[in-house]
């Protein structure tokens, strides 16, 4: 029988989830330069075209179709979301898993695969064409999101289900493998494929809009509710938990970046409450529903520090990760994987609960960062060789909003369009 409740906050949480992609473009938007804003904005909502589409046909199927050797599920078996409604002389019936609709969960799902791609977007800034982006998207969700997702909550490898179970059930609540250990991992292969931005770390690049960047960090805050406690799957307690420990959690995170940039830099800034605010979402994802509020605030600023101090590395190492999409999502996504295994009220190693599930949680963030990493490298030199990536130094130089779409965000740029022989 449809459950009216858990069914209506659903689709609210699958609503929220789809807001945090226009705020990530909002977010990142603010971070880059005046000339660049637009090409920022459309990656992200380009992102949305695509895999909206995408997963009907495939996605949904490979996610959570039937199992194929534990790494995808079978793109043929719910293809064009086949089997999920039917049209009879009385009108359309639908099928549903405990009282939910599963064309809901197709909507709910959709959005997390949407938000994965557009925060990749971010380390690569200023300096890709538009069309090898919107190919690399349609490629890689394919190929390394719908496959992951499937391993972690569609029954595979990494599952409750798989071979390391054994140890301990995989925690993943909502994310932190299959969302941000995934974007941040493919954010640093594509930063060390693609190479850095004309000037990178010999001139300023300071962002050119902070309002856009708090504004965006607060439409994710918001959107982030349907992500973590739409990840109950009903309007119950655990949704509560989550919705609590998400809100602790990114409070603490936030106040844990300004104070290492107080200690650090003499001030805490508008860009460090918002890039707190991210990381402590981040970190929260995948134990949103395993740890105590307690534990959320403990977790939340160890991951503001973390983050804080990971997003200076990209100029020790000399890769050019525009936007800290590796800093932020990358290690907060780490950080918050193997908390579980400390902070968890079942089962961590803080409760008395042993090395079990740190343990398991080491083994399946491991294995989803080289599953990332071996693919995206693939496909990421795919594209380098064939229709390549980089804009020309001349057009990144003059302004790769007009070039790449033909508009300004500000007139007063007076932004420069390259004659199509200087262009390639």
């Amino acid at each position: 029988m449809l459950d009216t409740g858990n069914t209506a906050w659903m689709l609210m949480s699958a609503s929220l989830v789809l807001l945090m992609t226009p705020g990530l473009a909002f977010f990142y938007g603010g971070m880059v330069r005046g000339k660049s804003v637009l090409n920022m904005l459309m990656m992200s909502f380009g992102a949305m075209g695509v895999i909206g589409i995408l997963y009907v046909l495939w996605g949904y199927s490979m996610s959570f179709g039937s199992d194929i050797a534990g790494l995808f599920g079978n793109p043929f078996e719910m293809g064009g979301l086949k089997g999920l409604f039917e049209m009879t002389s009385e009108g359309f019936t639908f099928t549903d898993t405990n009282g939910l609709p599963d064309l809901v969960n197709v909507g709910f799902q959709a959005t997390f695969a949407i938000i994965t791609v557009a925060l990749i977007s971010g380390a690569i800034a200023d300096r890709v064409r538009f069309s090898a982006w919107m190919v690399f998207t349609g490629v890689w969700v394919t190929l390394v999101y719908f496959p992951l997702a499937h391993m972690v909550w569609g029954g595979g490898l990494l599952s409750g289900d798989g071979p390391f179970a054994s140890i301990a059930t995989p925690i993943d609540f909502a994310g932190g493998t299959v969302v941000h250990i995934n974007a941040g991992m493919a954010a640093l292969v594509l930063a060390l494929v693609i190479g850095k931005r004309k000037g990178f770390g010999k001139e300023a690049m300071r962002p050119h809009n902070l309002p856009f960047v708090m504004l965006g960090a607060a439409l994710l805050w918001f959107g982030w509710f349907g992500f973590n406690a739409g990840s109950a799957y009903g309007a119950n307690g655990l949704a509560g938990l989550a919705w609590v420990n998400t809100t602790v959690a990114t409070c603490a995170a936030m106040c844990g970046w300004l104070l290492t940039e107080r200690l650090r830099d003499g001030h805490a800034t508008s860009l460090g409450a918002a890039s707190g605010i991210v990381a402590g979402l981040v970190a929260i994802t995948p134990a949103a529903g395993s740890v105590s509020p307690v534990g959320s605030i403990l977790l939340g600023a160890v991951a503001g520090v973390l983050s804080a101090l990971a997003v200076g590395l990209k100029y020790k190492f000399g890769y050019d990760d525009s936007l800290d999409v590796v800093g932020v999502h990358l290690v907060s996504g780490l950080w918050g994987t193997l908390a579980i295994g400390l902070l968890a009220a079942d089962g961590g190693l803080f409760y008395g609960g042993g090395l079990s599930q740190l343990a398991v949680q080491a083994i399946i963030a491991i294995a989803a960062l080289a599953f990332t990493a071996i693919l995206t490298f693939i496909i990421a030199i795919a594209i380098k060789k064939t229709i390549g990536w980089r804009v020309s130094e001349a057009v990144e130089v003059a302004g790769i909003d007009l070039n790449e779409h033909g508009e300004s965000a500000y007139e007063s740029l007076g932004a420069t369009r390259i004659t199509p022989e200087v262009r390639s």
